[in-house]
């Protein structure tokens, strides 16, 4: 993934499926509301960063891969390539705030 920003393009599987918010189970098995930032797709794979709907000084928005299970269900997978993260997130960082040309 040497330019990911060539390749990715805007998708909305998961607010189509979900609408703006999720809700996932954190390492405390506590339903945990987020937002849906933003999702794209890069070489076939999709992504979503996620934002706690109520977040702590700490929270940062996360982001998960986008993939479909046999039955078709849309599946948050963590992310555990570091390239493929950083990547991604560097994407996702471009896009939210993009480089101001005119300074």
């Amino acid at each position: 993934m040497s330019n990911p920003a060539g390749e990715a393009s805007p998708t909305r599987q998961l607010r189509d499926a979900y609408g703006d918010d999720i809700i996932l189970v954190d390492e405390r098995q506590e339903s945990v509301v987020y937002q849906i930032v933003s999702e794209l797709v890069l070489d076939g794979r999709g992504y979503a960063m996620l934002e706690k709907a109520q977040p702590g000084k700490e929270d940062e928005p996360e982001i998960f891969r986008v993939t479909r299970k046999g039955d078709g269900e849309l599946e948050l997978e963590t992310i555990e390539d570091d390239d493929e993260w950083e990547d991604i997130s560097e994407l996702f960082d471009e896009w939210t705030f993009p480089p101001d040309d005119s300074l």
